[in-house]
Protein backbone atom coordinates (compact mmCIF):
# COMPACT_ATOMS: atom_id res chain seq x y z
CA UNK A 1 0.00 0.00 0.00
CA UNK A 2 1.28 3.47 -0.84
CA UNK A 3 2.31 5.60 2.11
CA UNK A 4 3.14 9.33 1.82
CA UNK A 5 6.79 10.12 2.48
CA UNK A 6 6.07 13.54 4.01
CA UNK A 7 3.14 15.20 5.74
CA UNK A 8 0.98 17.40 3.50
CA UNK A 9 1.09 20.97 4.74
CA UNK A 10 -2.07 22.93 5.55
CA UNK A 11 -1.27 25.21 2.63
CA UNK A 12 -1.15 22.38 0.09
CA UNK A 13 -4.30 20.80 1.51
CA UNK A 14 -6.10 24.14 1.26
CA UNK A 15 -4.93 24.67 -2.32
CA UNK A 16 -6.23 21.25 -3.34
CA UNK A 17 -9.58 21.83 -1.66
CA UNK A 18 -10.03 25.29 -3.18
CA UNK A 19 -9.31 23.94 -6.66
CA UNK A 20 -12.10 21.37 -6.24
CA UNK A 21 -14.60 23.81 -4.72
CA UNK A 22 -15.27 25.52 -8.05
CA UNK A 23 -17.04 22.31 -9.13
CA UNK A 24 -19.07 22.03 -5.93
CA UNK A 25 -20.53 25.55 -5.96
CA UNK A 26 -22.45 25.42 -9.24
CA UNK A 27 -25.76 27.22 -9.22
CA UNK A 28 -28.91 25.23 -9.85
CA UNK A 29 -30.72 26.21 -13.02
CA UNK A 30 -34.49 26.50 -13.10
CA UNK A 31 -36.80 25.81 -16.03
CA UNK A 32 -40.34 26.97 -16.69
CA UNK A 33 -43.01 24.34 -16.11
CA UNK A 34 -45.06 23.72 -19.26
CA UNK A 35 -48.37 23.19 -17.42
CA UNK A 36 -48.32 25.96 -14.79
CA UNK A 37 -45.62 28.33 -16.06
CA UNK A 38 -43.88 28.34 -12.67
CA UNK A 39 -40.15 27.87 -12.25
CA UNK A 40 -39.06 24.40 -11.16
CA UNK A 41 -35.85 22.41 -10.96
CA UNK A 42 -35.12 20.31 -14.04
CA UNK A 43 -35.91 16.56 -13.84
CA UNK A 44 -38.14 17.07 -10.77
CA UNK A 45 -41.88 16.68 -10.32
CA UNK A 46 -43.70 20.01 -10.11
CA UNK A 47 -45.91 21.01 -7.16
CA UNK A 48 -49.10 19.97 -8.95
CA UNK A 49 -47.72 16.47 -9.68
CA UNK A 50 -46.76 16.85 -13.35
CA UNK A 51 -43.53 15.53 -14.86
CA UNK A 52 -42.74 15.82 -18.57
CA UNK A 53 -46.30 16.91 -19.36
CA UNK A 54 -47.92 13.91 -17.62
CA UNK A 55 -49.67 13.70 -14.27
CA UNK A 56 -47.53 11.26 -12.28
CA UNK A 57 -49.00 11.96 -8.83
CA UNK A 58 -52.70 11.90 -8.18
CA UNK A 59 -53.96 14.48 -5.68
CA UNK A 60 -55.84 12.03 -3.41
CA UNK A 61 -53.21 9.27 -3.19
CA UNK A 62 -51.19 8.93 -0.01
CA UNK A 63 -47.51 8.11 -0.36
CA UNK A 64 -46.29 5.47 2.13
Amino acid sequence: MAVPKRKKSKSRTGMRKSANMKHAKKTVGYVEDSTTGELKRPHHVSKDGFYNGRNVLEKGSAQA
